[in-house]
């Protein structure tokens, strides 16, 4: 049986095949923040660790999984640079950029697939899932990192003192140069293939070619669509991606409110009226942190 438990934001532990495999590392928290209670020093089991992209809220953690397990790390070539400045040996990483088959075992392997990050620098507190959002089209690079100043200011006067000591803590800790360019990763197991994204922005001629069992999709922030903001609702765009991909069910990630007075609690039902209306066939799941869902049910 091939089992999944969310730890919360976009980190999920998969245990399939007799792995353990940590999709994403991020699991410490703000004190002020919802979570299970635990710290990635708590995590004495791991096989495998798959990051979507290199900021501090997927990769916070996983060198101190590394250090007390075994694991294989897999991850952009930025991800790499930070988790050997924060003492990680080269050797136990592989660096990947999309196109690449990886091997985890005798019967699972992963596939790696260039994605997109979501288009962090449109707003400051991210807006509900169905909350419509128009414009920001064809803003240049310049632009976007001038807005993204401008969100750090606002996050310096937003967040609760518990967010502030903890984003320091984390985000000092893996200072990245940007997302280091996001992945999207398709495991195939024996019991089924799991899609697992991090972060809500896709390249559609990837996308469209993917057909997983089962789907964990970001439902966070503002969709990105081939490099430019969707014009629509959160809602909107992670329906469209279950409509592309066309799964049996569907697991949604980063919709806890992981960072109070920046991240949002999701409303959750305008996402089950858009799933259902663009895929009635796919169940969407909804389970809790720590909740051992039986992915590949016979």
């Amino acid at each position: 049986m091939a089992t999944l438990d969310w730890y919360g934001c976009a980190t999920f532990r998969l245990r399939t095949s007799g792995l353990t495999i940590f999709l994403d590392a991020y699991i410490d928290r703000a004190a002020d923040a919802p979570g299970t209670g635990l710290t990635a020093d708590d995590i004495d089991e791991c096989d495998w660790i798959v990051v979507g992209h290199s900021h501090f809220d997927h990769l916070y953690g996983a060198e101190r999984i590394m250090a007390r397990t075994n694991a294989t790390l897999i991850g952009s070539y930025e991800t790499i640079r930070v988790l050997e400045a924060a003492g990680v040996p080269g050797e136990r990483m592989i660096c990947v950029a999309g196109g690449e088959r990886v091997r985890l075992s005798h019967d699972v392997t992963v596939s790696v697939f260039p994605s997109q990050h979501s288009c962090v620098w449109s707003q400051g507190k991210m807006s509900q899932s169905g909350e419509e959002c128009l414009g920001d089209l064809g803003v240049t690079w310049q632009e976007q990192h001038a807005r993204m100043q401008e969100l750090q200011a606002f996050l310096g006067t937003a967040l609760s003192p518990a967010a502030v000591e903890h984003l320091r803590t984390s985000f000092v800790a893996h200072s990245s140069r940007g997302d280091g360019g996001a992945l999207l990763y398709l495991f195939e197991t024996p019991e089924g293939s799991l899609l697992y994204q991090d972060t809500s922005g896709h390249w559609t001629g990837i996308l469209d070619g993917l057909r997983p069992d089962v789907a964990i999709l970001a439902a966070a922030g503002r969709g990105n669509i081939d490099g430019e903001p969707i014009q629509g609702s959160l809602a909107d765009f992670v329906a469209r991606q279950v409509a592309a991909v066309q799964p049996k069910r569907v697991v949604l990630s980063h919709h806890d409110d992981w960072l109070p007075g920046f991240s949002v609690p999701t409303a959750m039902e305008p996402l089950r009226q858009a799933i259902a209306a663009a895929a009635p066939s796919t169940e969407l799941l909804e389970p809790g942190y720590l909740a051992a869902t039986d992915l590949f049910p016979t």
